[in-house]
This record gives C-alpha cells, sequence and structure tokens, in this order.
C-alpha cells in the first residue's frame, strides 16, 4: 500500500507537502472567518469578495498558466512559487498580529495567493509524475490523494481551534512556515533519480487549436456549461458555512472549522467511490449536478448545528463526483497532443467562475439571509445539469433513451443518453474508437505519466474547490 514511499525523493515530497498543504487550508479558513467576523461585522458580500479575488487569476492565468509549466522545469517553478505562498502568508500574519490589517489588505492577499496558486497548480501535479518509475505511479498518485485530501480534513479543524485560543496572526504565521518543509523537501531532492517528462517547445497557436478543438465537441462544452455554473453559484462553501455558522446557529470559530473538515468526508468518500469506476460517464456528472442541488438546498432547511453538519456530507459526496467525473471525462477523452490545453481551458472556468458568483451569493446571503443564499447555490447546479442536458439535445447529436435490465417483477428502466453518431474529430492518429452509449467519445492510449499527472490534477482542482 506505502511502497512509493520506499522512493526516497517521493517520501521526502510527500511528507513536505503534506505539512505545507496543512497549513493552506488553514489559512484559508482562517482568512474567511476574519473577514466575516473580525473585519465586517458579519458581511458576507465580503467574504464572497475575498473567495472571488483568491479564484479570478486563474481566470486570467489559467490557460498560459498550463503553457508556461509545460516548457519550464517543474522543480525551479515550484521552488519559486512555494516559496512566495510562505512569504505570503507570513505578511498575512504580522499585518493580523501587529493590528494593521484591514479589509482590502486582506483582499490584496487573497488576490496575490491566487495568482501564485494558479502557477504553482499546474507545475505540482506535473513534478509529482516524475518522482518515482512507471511501476509505482498507481501508488503514488492514490498516495498523493490521501495526503491532499487528508490534509483537507484536518487543516480547517486545526484552524477552527487555533484561531479561537491564539487569533488568525498566529494561523497565519504557521501556514508560512509550513513551506519551509516542501522548500526543504526540493531542496533535497535527488536530481538524479527524477523521471522528467519532456518539455514542449514554443510555438504560435497553441491556444487557439484548444479552442478550435472544443468547437467540434458539444459533449466537452456540455461539461463545461455544467461547471461553469455549479462552479459560479453552488461551490461556495466558505460563505455558506461561515455564515450559517456565525449567523443562523450563533457558533464560533471551532465550529466553521469543524464544518469544513466534516464537509471534507462527504468529499473523500465520493473521491475514494470514483476511483473504483472504470470510467468517467456524462449521465454520473449530469446526475451527481441534479443531486448536488438538492443536497444543498436540503442543508439549508437543517434547524440545528449538528443536522446540519450531518447534511453536509452528501453535499461534499456529490460535489466531488460531479468534478471528478467531470474531469476525468475531459482528460481521457481528449487526444494526448491537445489534453494540456483543454484541460487548462476547462480548469480557467472551472476556478474562474468563481469571481463571478461568490460576491453574488454573499449579496444574497447579506439581504436574504445564509439559508436563501444556499438555495440559490443549489438552484444553480440543478440548473446546470438541466442546460448540460438541453444542451446535448440540441447540438451534441444525442437523444433520451431507455434501457431495460433485468425479467419479470425484478425488471426496471432507466433513462440514458444515447449518441446518434460519432463527433467530427480530428484524425490524430491515435487509434481512438467511436463514443458508445455513455458518451465516452474515446478513450485514447497515452503515456503513463501523463494519465498520472491528469488524476492529480482531478483530486486537487476538485478538492480544492469542493
Amino acid at each position: 500500500m506505502f511502497r512509493s514511499l520506499r522512493v526516497v525523493n517521493y517520501r521526502l515530497w510527500f511528507a513536505g507537502a503534506l505539512i505545507s498543504n496543512i497549513g493552506a487550508w488553514m489559512q484559508r479558513t482562517a482568512q474567511d472567518w476574519i473577514v466575516l467576523t473580525e473585519l465586517t461585522d458579519h458581511d458576507a458580500t465580503a467574504v464572497g469578495i475575498t473567495v472571488a479575488l483568491q479564484f479570478a487569476p486563474a481566470l486570467l492565468l489559467g490557460p498560459i498558466a498550463g503553457v508556461l509549466v509545460d516548457r519550464l522545469p517543474g522543480r525551479r517553478v515550484l521552488a519559486i512559487t512555494q516559496a512566495l505562498q510562505g512569504a505570503l502568508g507570513l505578511g498575512l500574519g504580522a499585518l493580523v498580529l501587529s493590528g494593521a490589517a484591514q479589509l482590502w489588505m486582506v483582499y490584496a492577499f487573497a488576490f496575490a495567493l491566487g495568482a501564485v496558486t494558479a502557477l504553482d497548480a499546474p507545475a505540482r501535479q506535473t513534478f509529482v509524475a516524475e518522482l518515482v518509475s512507471t511501476k509505482d505511479l498507481p501508488n503514488a498518485v492514490a498516495l498523493n490523494s490521501a495526503s491532499f485530501n487528508g490534509a483537507r480534513l484536518i487543516g480547517p479543524a486545526v484552524a477552527g481551534v487555533l484561531t479561537a485560543v491564539i487569533g488568525a496572526g498566529w494561523v497565519f504565521l504557521i501556514n508560512g512556515f509550513s513551506f519551509i518543509a516542501v522548500l526543504g523537501a526540493l531542496w533535497a531532492l535527488r536530481a538524479g533519480e527524477l523521471h522528467p517528462t519532456a518539455k514542449s517547445g514554443k510555438g504560435k497557436g497553441q491556444l487557439r487549436a484548444g479552442f478550435g478543438y472544443l468547437r467540434q465537441r458539444p459533449d466537452i462544452l456540455a461539461i463545461m456549461l455544467v461547471v461553469s455554473l455549479v462552479g459560479a453559484f453552488t461551490l461556495n462553501f466558505p460563505v455558506f458555512t461561515s455564515t450559517m455558522a456565525a449567523s443562523v446557529f450563533g457558533r464560533g470559530a471551532t465550529e466553521f472549522g469543524v464544518l469544513s473538515s466534516i464537509l471534507a468526508i462527504g468529499s473523500l468518500t465520493g473521491a475514494l467511490l470514483a476511483a473504483r469506476r472504470d470510467r468517467a460517464r456524462l449521465r454520473t456528472a449530469l446526475g451527481a449536478a441534479a443531486a448536488l442541488g438538492g443536497t444543498v438546498a436540503l442543508a439549508s432547511a437543517m434547524p440545528s448545528f449538528w443536522a446540519y453538519a450531518v447534511a453536509l456530507v452528501p453535499v461534499g459526496f456529490f460535489t466531488l463526483t460531479l468534478l471528478t467525473t467531470a474531469n476525468a471525462y475531459v482528460q481521457t477523452t481528449t487526444p494526448p497532443q491537445l489534453r494540456g490545453r483543454v484541460m487548462a481551458i476547462y480548469m480557467t472556468i472551472l476556478m474562474g467562475a468563481t469571481p463571478i458568483g461568490a460576491p453574488i451569493i454573499g449579496l444574497v446571503a447579506d439581504w436574504l439571509g445564509p439559508r436563501a443564499a444556499m438555495l440559490v447555490g443549489g438552484s444553480g447546479a440543478v440548473l446546470g445539469a438541466a442546460a448540460g442536458l438541453l444542451w446535448l439535445l440540441r447540438r451534441g447529436g444525442v437523444r433520451l433513451g431507455a434501457v431495460r435490465s433485468g425479467t419479470g417483477v425484478r425488471s426496471r428502466w432507466r433513462l440514458t443518453v444515447q449518441r446518434l453518431g460519432p463527433p467530427e474529430l480530428p484524425d490524430d492518429g491515435s487509434g481512438a474508437s467511436d463514443a458508445d452509449a455513455d458518451l465516452a467519445v474515446r478513450n485514447l492510449p497515452t503515456d503513463a505519466r501523463e494519465l498520472a499527472t491528469s488524476e492529480i490534477a482531478v483530486v486537487e482542482a476538485a478538492s480544492r474547490r469542493g
């Protein structure tokens, strides 16, 4: 189960990344709480703006970052981005402890952190696959997933307790110093034992080719439509959980951290079940989006704090089910030579929708209350599922159908989406097969390291937005 940890380079990276990821989740939790309760008088709009600024750089820099990472040495890029993230944590901590912190300063730090993360994320996802041999890749990817989700479980709960006991400023400082661990790991890596991947050269029209390919893929465009609406209105859990904890249930920072960790329990369950599926299906993504909207609406009606906490578990589950399925579908049905660019566009939509929706959700929470804000968020997911299905019916060459399974009294019908014909795709020489009834358009053969990088991207992007 832990054989990748026998590799010195991976063991160093695993330990350093786990520590820094815990610190990053601690900062995110403490940041949202002080904006709501210390720098404003329970202003949910301010929390929404903070979240929006943290993801806005992905909208501006996402596609460019993907191209840069394909060209530059990953270890060097990571040393720079990790050091910058640590410096931002220390700087924010010093401001808060000195009593000089103002709301606009937190906004500036959130935007700066988002800009660094926009470059750090693709660099880290690519670099992890260079630490072990091909035979150890599946185990390394699984351990990376466990590390990232484990940090998400631990970080918010620890941050809630520490914020209540010693203050948010110290939480930011702890996060800043946590990056020493990953920087030390990068320095200690044995360069001769790395398994670097080839970097692409400069060339014109690389991004344009990605957009051109998407025009021929209505199924991927449908996925992006669903994700854009869910990302804009539904995946605003910092706004939902902070305002529900403070304004509805009258709880403090500790309970807010607990809610974030409980949400992660459902997310981790969804990620584990997603890993058991043999393929990503569009119907799974659309169904998960509709179920996510329903569970968010159900959670908004919970009468007590602990009932609300329990209701967050299925919310986390369907969030990760949707995002991992959508990510995997886009990755596994895109030709290898275009995958990086298509995924950069996809990640831009996933992360970049937040600057549009988060402030709106915050305004709704201020004007109509946190419960109404959650209802709006849930409606966004249901609308996304419906819009994606309608897009496929009108533009994707598909139709609704019913399939009967079983016999006699045990027979049942299930709704399916059936393609009427294969998409018009360029001949990329990959030997790909046509789509089946599940709209898995191609099972393209690809390098094991590309698949590992893709799976790491799925886990990290989904967890960050979930």
